[in-house]
């Protein structure tokens, strides 16, 4: 599986012109899932977006997770985490799951978040998404299950 986690001052996603996911201050993560991925893959992600410091401290360094700033996630699918654009001006897309194990993953992913006691909200799975966000930094860190 692979994330890009951005740190965010807000966040929302609408589909059809609906607002569907909205937060404040936090983390907007997308969320790719790859064919050889599995549970495991997402409950690591989840643990690590959820535990890694990427918000300052009061001497501005960036020290505090998530949790310990009271913040919020939004998580939306993407698929074209796993685009392949070496070859040709047309990317490939045959390293991203099957849309049944991307959306099982993808939903293991947020469970876990939510177990954790963080405030997610979510995009639609397979639904075209406009996506908005206030980018706090820029802060955006790319994670990845296999590496």
């Amino acid at each position: 599986m692979k994330v890009v986690v951005q740190r965010v001052s807000q966040a929302e996603v609408r589909v059809d012109g609906e607002v569907v996911g909205r937060i404040g201050r936090g983390m907007l993560v997308f969320v790719g899932v790859g064919k050889g991925d599995t549970e495991e893959d997402a409950v690591y992600l989840a643990q690590k977006v959820a535990q890694i410091r990427i918000f300052e401290d009061a001497n501005g360094k960036m020290n505090l997770s998530l949790s310990e700033i009271g913040a919020q996630i939004l998580v939306v699918s993407q698929f074209t985490l796993y685009g392949d654009c070496r070859k040709g001006r047309r990317p490939s897309f045959d390293g991203a799951a099957e849309p049944q194990k991307g959306e099982k993953l993808y939903s293991r992913f947020v469970q876990e978040l939510r177990g954790q006691n963080i405030k997610v909200e979510t995009g639609k799975f397979r639904a075209m998404m406009d996506v908005a966000l206030t980018n706090d930094g820029p802060v955006t860190f790319i994670l990845d299950s296999r590496s």
